[in-house]
């Protein structure tokens, strides 16, 4: 896909990354807010990855490295421009940052409900854990 092209968000890019996630990104987070983002952006700058195509943005992906593991948050690609190949753009671009910070492993948050995202994952060489649970506290009111 020559057309494409992968960049890290800057700061000017969130209110289309928000619209974007409303109707691109299956169910909502704590943190899909104008705050949570630009604090995304200020702890880790090249961790949102914006897929474009002729300027119109058209997928997302959060590759976020904390120094010990490789989390991957917020695939989306526009409905639109589905199964032509933009997710695997961005999973790869996600992974290349991850290696050149010294990653090893990458896991992915994925809702248990999105049986259309289990494909894509699996096509992507990831596998569920299933002995393993993620276990949540909310921090705020």
């Amino acid at each position: 896909m020559t057309d494409l092209r992968i960049r890290a968000a800057a700061p000017e890019d969130l209110d289309a990354v928000l619209a974007f996630w409303k109707t691109a990104a299956e169910g909502t987070s704590i943190s899909d807010d104008r705050a949570g983002v630009e604090r995304l952006l200020a702890r880790d700058p090249e961790s949102l990855l914006l897929a474009e195509r002729d300027g119109e943005l058209v997928g997302t992906v959060i590759a976020g490295f904390d120094g010990w593991r490789c989390h991957l948050y917020r695939l989306a690609v526009d409905a639109g421009h589905r199964r032509l190949g933009i997710g695997s753009a961005l999973l790869a671009a996600a992974e290349e940052r991850f290696v050149r910070l010294g990653g090893r492993r990458g896991d992915a948050m994925v809702l248990a409900r999105n049986e259309t995202a289990h494909h894509a994952w699996r096509a992507a060489g990831y596998a569920p854990e299933e002995h393993w649970r993620r276990w949540v506290k909310p921090l705020t009111a």
